[in-house]
């Protein structure tokens, strides 16, 4: 009995410590990152009916204020008529609303405004926690797209076992299968189209750039997981040269 109990004792911490070495920075980002995405998508649901229900009370502002995160702020900040004087905005059509009418419109935007400050925060936790797990990938990339690279492969490790024509279709899925199925146009890029060098070119040229970073991004992600040194600005120097 004694022996059972001491290997049933060793089996339990043998177990304690797998669970502890299977949790690593990669399931921080990806949670982190879908996290962020979740909550983009409801703060851009929710400002969009914020701006059906306060329009009957003030249509100038939606007209006049196209950014979600700067109209709640202007929802907040001021009443309608210290709105129309700070924005220049004539007296119009709209609903004259009782108090009762406009508490649950502010404390709407209330809830979308902490939901924004929630989401930066987990933009700055991501960001370091980017640069520390992965900075060639975090600076190559920019902590944002190195996420969704990360949460896309499912690991670091699997994300540095790609090819680097997988990594630029990484997020065109899709698209992807959509060419397989039907013979539609091929994609040339998936998250890569947000980076900023594949932005700034030409739209001809876009496939060119982003086949050019993914090349870049593919040693950047090696030499993180194999724990090599800094060489992100190097090779952004030489992204930045080609496509200058």
């Amino acid at each position: 009995m004694a022996k059972l109990a001491d290997l049933r004792k060793k089996n339990l911490e043998l177990a304690k410590k797998a669970v502890r070495q299977s949790v690593s920075p990669d399931l921080f980002i990806i949670n982190a990152a879908n996290n962020i995405d979740e909550l983009q998508k409801i703060i851009n649901t929710l400002s969009k009916r914020l701006r059906e229900w306060y329009s009957l009370y003030f249509p100038g502002l939606d007209k006049k204020i196209a950014d979600h995160e700067v109209f709640v702020k202007l929802v907040l900040k001021e009443d309608k008529k210290a709105l129309q004087k700070e924005l220049k905005l004539a007296d119009e059509m709209g609903f004259d609303f009782e108090k009762k009418d406009i508490e649950p419109i502010l404390s709407m935007a209330s809830i979308i405004a902490d939901m924004g400050r929630e989401s930066k925060l987990l933009e700055d936790y991501l960001e370091k926690t980017m640069k520390s797990y992965c900075p060639n990938l975090a600076t190559l990339a920019g902590a944002g797209i190195g996420a969704k690279l990360l949460c896309e492969a499912g690991s670091l490790k699997r994300l540095a076992m790609m090819r680097s024509s997988t990594i630029q279709l990484l997020g065109a899925e899709k698209a992807l299968f959509r060419h397989i199925k039907t013979g539609a146009k091929p994609p040339k890029y998936g998250y890569l189209l947000q980076h900023q060098l594949v932005q700034r070119a030409k739209p001809k040229d876009r496939g060119k750039a982003a086949r050019a970073v993914a090349d870049k991004i593919f040693l950047a992600v090696r030499v993180d997981y194999f724990k090599g040194k800094f060489i992100a600005d190097k090779l952004l120097q030489e992204l930045e040269v080609r496509f200058k």
